[in-house]
């Protein structure tokens, strides 16, 4: 009768082993999670003063003519006084003597600035996503993204 007990206990002990088994198996699952990075450039801006020796003729603009026509023609009426049109040939003689001025050759260098920007790229990895892999109860394989 030991026999047969000992037997008995052994099937009741292999029954439980089976099913805690098959559960304990049912409930395991073999996943990969796994987190993704992209890589971006960040700018950073500077401003920088940038300076140059530039060369500015002595042009003074189309007023010279005019008020060498002026003067020209006030002093013309003034001087002839006696004569017809010496207003009309001082103004032209003046508009003449202003323009001259206005083309006269020469100048000087100055100094002239401006602000420039320049960016300075920095390479940066950071996080986009992660993915969890597993193998479901119907053996396909599924991939779900998720974010953090």
């Amino acid at each position: 009768m030991n026999n047969k007990i000992l037997i008995a206990i052994g099937i009741i002990v292999a029954i439980f082993i089976a099913v805690f088994y098959n559960q304990a198996s049912a409930d395991t699952v073999n996943a990969q999670i796994r987190d993704h990075y992209k890589s971006i450039i960040q700018q950073t801006p500077h401003n920088q003063q940038v300076c140059s020796e530039v060369y500015v003729p002595n042009r003074r603009g189309p007023d010279d003519m005019l008020s060498g026509a002026i003067i020209g023609g006030i002093i013309g009426n003034n001087v002839t006084k006696n004569l017809p049109d010496g207003g009309t040939a001082g103004a032209i003689i003046g508009g003449l003597l202003g323009h001259m001025n206005q083309d006269n050759p020469g100048g000087s260098y100055q100094t002239r600035c401006s602000t420039k920007t320049t960016y300075t790229e920095t390479q940066k990895s950071v996080y986009s996503h992660s993915t969890i892999t597993f193998t479901d109860n119907t053996g396909t394989r599924r991939t779900i993204k998720y974010y953090k």
